[in-house]
């Protein structure tokens, strides 16, 4: 399932994470043990989630590796330390749909880019010097592992700021 694509306005929204890079085949590694850092970290500091954890695209290279960041959101602004540093979600207005089953995300990217395309949207993106450089391209993942077991029936949302 690939819902229709939307757009909706978004708050800014503080959150703390992990910045890393990885290659595509790496990604199934990287996510789970990084978030489990940062709640890990949550819970020593007694800050409670404030939204599903998400992977953050900083720099897309599909081909070598993401320059991405494993992050939860929290309700304030918080310090960071060690590897767990601060971040925010950019306000803006974003372009959005929701996927289910984690084997379609690149399926799910491109259905919301290619829509974004004909609907003549322009990304807050460019290009970087190792790839597609992103203001904020973010997938919250909306399914609890623990909750279902079962990755196929995982819902993942993609969203992408429109350039203002």
């Amino acid at each position: 399932m690939i819902s229709e694509p939307k757009l909706e306005d978004r708050a800014e929204q503080p959150y703390m994470g992990i910045r890393t890079q990885a290659t595509m085949r790496e990604l199934g590694t990287v996510i789970p043990q990084r978030l489990g850092e940062v709640f890990a970290w949550l819970r020593k500091q007694g800050v409670a989630p404030a939204g599903p954890p998400f992977i953050r695209y900083h720099v897309i290279d599909m081909a070598a590796k993401l320059d991405i960041e494993l992050g939860v959101p929290v309700a304030g602004a918080v310090s960071g330390e060690g590897s767990v540093s601060s971040g925010v979600l950019p306000a803006g207005r974003y372009a959005t749909l929701i996927y289910q089953d984690v084997g379609r995300g690149i399926e799910a990217n491109a259905a919301l880019l290619d829509w974004g395309a004909r609907q003549g949207l322009a990304w807050d993106s460019w290009t970087a010097e190792n790839g597609e450089g992103f203001g904020a391209r973010f997938e919250p993942f909306l399914t609890d592992p623990q909750d279902q077991p079962d990755p196929t029936k995982w819902e993942t949302e993609v969203a992408i700021r429109l350039a203002s």
